[in-house]
């Protein structure tokens, strides 16, 4: 074989979302790259319904596992197939995710995960052949290192892949993955805090009324000029549902039209004074926002919607202040922030600050890097040692749990209403 024909496939297994990209590692080129929904989701819409689902169920932990081999394997035959490779040209794959699903699809228990003290049953890198796995490839499949309790691989890939912040910018640095399960982690003071706040799949358009994945035809973005409400989709196709970032513009619009108020309330249309109200009515039983009607279909965002977003945004916030408070620094402190996510779009950090997960220092701070967790995948595999370097950087990170802490439930309860808007 053929120094060419050395290929590696990373994979980013995500709780709503599954990425993989098939790299040449001779020369470093991504060759191609696929996604899908992780078909997992039939268990629940998170991590805690998935590891209930498994508790309670050996069958249900076995399905679970083979749902996402299959996915997995589906991803890696489309991506050979599409640059006419066959699986003989495989030599490495990668695959980084949260404890759950890295546990789910390797099919172990995971008691020791869904109760305290909520440890991984590996910490460390693991290989399994992709045998094993069940995928008819000739290539050894790594598992990215688990620093432990919700704190996972597609955490380490996201932290290895971004580049050390610039030399102008000293100080506290952020990184978000803003997520299903909302990773973040803080570089200060010469450590490396990290927690995870359960968030659900909001911010990447799952269990919405018309939430979608960020596929074509997902409405990714809004903007009002006068009364006209303009939307942005992806690939420019017909408005067919919403994806995570089309859903927190949609809300910043709205907070800062006055039409939804700080307690997550959908005005009725006769509290609205501009004609944009005529877009709020009833969808079933509750009310709703209508962003695009035609003959076929009809696209907006609920009340319960506006909720689950609510709710998501003051898990992610008060993990944020959990980790400032460790570190001893306020929000203020914070000098650069490095946000990541499926939600389909480059975020606006002003949608993300009238949402209230962001402050305004955080706002001019801000820098996105698509596909975090994938990309760092990809850094590992074409860098000489570059995952042993990665084993060594899940080492450095100490995890903040979250769960049933005061200081946890404080913040929550102090960020859970948006923002007053000026």
């Amino acid at each position: 074989m053929s120094s060419t024909d050395r290929l590696a496939i990373a994979v980013d297994l995500g709780t709503t979302t599954l990425a993989a990209s098939l790299l040449d590692t001779a020369t470093g080129e991504r060759l191609a790259v696929a996604g899908s929904l992780n078909p997992q989701r039939e268990f629940g819409g998170d991590v805690i319904a998935r590891l209930d689902a498994a508790c309670r169920s050996e069958e249900a932990r076995h399905r679970m596992a083979e749902l996402v081999r299959g996915a997995i394997g589906r991803l890696a035959g489309e991506l050979l197939e599409s640059v006419g490779r066959s699986p003989e040209h495989l030599v490495t794959m990668a695959v980084a995710g949260n404890p759950a699903m890295e546990h789910l699809l390797l099919d172990l228990p995971v008691d020791a995960l869904a109760f305290p003290p909520y440890r991984p049953l590996f910490t460390a890198g693991k290989t399994v052949p992709a045998a094993g796995l069940g995928w008819d490839l000739p290539a050894e499949v790594f598992l990215f290192p688990l620093p432990g309790g919700f704190v996972g691989g597609d955490t380490v890939a996201f932290l290895h892949g971004v580049p050390g912040p610039p030399s102008p910018v000293p100080g506290p640095r952020l990184y978000l993955d803003l997520g299903t399960n909302g990773e973040m982690a803080l570089a200060a003071g010469g450590k490396l805090l990290a927690t995870s706040a359960a968030a659900g799949p909001a911010f990447e358009g799952g269990n919405l009324a018309c939430g979608m994945a960020a596929l074509p035809g997902a409405i990714s973005g809004v903007a009002l000029e006068g009364d006209r409400l303009f939307l942005t989709t992806v690939g420019g196709k017909p408005a067919s549902g919403i994806c995570g970032s089309g859903v927190i513009a949609t809300i910043a619009l709205l907070l800062e039209q006055g039409i939804i108020d700080t307690t997550g309330r959908l005005l009725p249309p006769e509290e609205i004074p501009s004609s944009i109200g005529n877009r709020v009515t009833t969808m079933g039983d509750e009310r709703a926002f209508v962003l695009h009607r035609d003959a076929t279909r009809a696209v907006w965002i609920s009340q319960e919607d506006i909720r689950q977003v609510q709710l998501a945004k003051g898990a992610i916030r008060a993990g944020m202040e959990v980790l400032f408070d460790r570190a001893d620094i306020g929000s203020g402190g914070v000098a650069s922030v490095v946000l990541t996510g499926s939600f389909g779009a480059v975020l606006d950090p002003h949608s993300l600050k009238s949402l209230g997960v962001f402050t305004e220092n955080m706002v001019q701070t801000t820098s996105f890097v698509r596909e975090g967790a994938l990309r760092g995948v990809e850094h590992a595999l074409l860098t000489s040692g570059g995952l042993a370097a990665v084993d060594h950087l899940a080492g450095t990170i100490r995890v903040i749990p979250l769960s049933g802490t005061p200081a946890f439930e404080k913040h929550f309860l102090q960020h859970i209403n948006f923002p007053h808007t000026i």
